[in-house]
């Protein structure tokens, strides 16, 4: 298993903006008592960053014992709403086809490089039968206070460890939609496939350093091609 793609979730797979707000706003009662008013920008970001950022603009001091309380109750609260993903979400179109398109190449890897908490990521794309191909024990989630790049090395070291195999910038692919996650591809060691289904354009995709960029997931024979061009350097070596 000589590729490894990891995969961002929140409008690169999957719309789930409605449910995630719900489950947040529970959460953020439950920890605190008051009623969330405002709710900190998602976009590339991880859940920790979301939560601390979510606290202070709300009026309350962030401290070390909120984010363990908060994970906890953002995980029931999620828990609680999985049945709503499908009514009030959507998998993005040709999710389903491209991760099943990568999963046919030779040696390849799946999982996941998302701000997510795991047990939401799961929830996630296990809603809309996404998660079929994705080894989720290797991936990167947003209950670890890391830069998302710094978790993208995290996944390639689980990797490593379970596939007895070194990824690097040559072999491992990241696939996301934020400028943020180009700057997580470039600096922890990924090539970086963009797809523009999210909030960033494509110019600016291809301004922060993407490595290509796709309008959506809707060809994934282009995917896949970009994939075996990025990672075949490697390997043909």
């Amino acid at each position: 298993m000589d590729r490894l793609v990891l995969w961002n979730i929140d409008l690169t797979l999957v719309d789930v903006a409605i449910v995630t707000r719900e489950a947040y706003a529970q959460a953020f009662r439950e920890v605190t008592g008051r009623p969330l008013v405002k709710l900190a920008p998602a976009a590339g970001r991880p859940d920790s960053e979301i939560i601390f950022e979510t606290l202070a603009v709300n009026g309350i001091p962030p401290a070390d014992h909120h984010l363990p309380a908060f994970i906890d109750a953002l995980a029931r609260a999620f828990a609680e709403r999985r049945k709503s993903l499908r009514k009030q979400g959507r998998a993005l179109p040709g999710a389903a086809e491209s991760l099943a398109a990568v999963a046919g190449l030779d040696g390849v890897v799946q999982s996941v490089l998302t701000g997510t908490i795991k047990a939401n990521a799961v929830h996630k794309l296990r809603a809309f039968g996404l998660d079929k191909h994705v080894d989720f024990e290797v991936g990167g989630y947003g209950e670890e206070v890391y830069p998302k790049a710094t978790l993208l090395q995290v996944a390639q070291g689980r990797a490593r460890e379970r596939y007895g195999y070194a990824y690097d910038s040559a072999t491992t692919v990241l696939i996301g939609d934020s400028v943020r996650d180009v700057q997580a591809a470039r600096i922890g060691g990924a090539a970086m496939i963009a797809v523009a289904s999210g909030r960033s354009l494509p110019a600016e995709l291809r301004e922060a350093g993407a490595d290509v960029v796709l309008p959506d997931l809707s060809d994934p024979a282009a995917l896949v091609t970009a994939i075996t061009q990025l990672t075949g350097h490697r390997r043909a070596g």
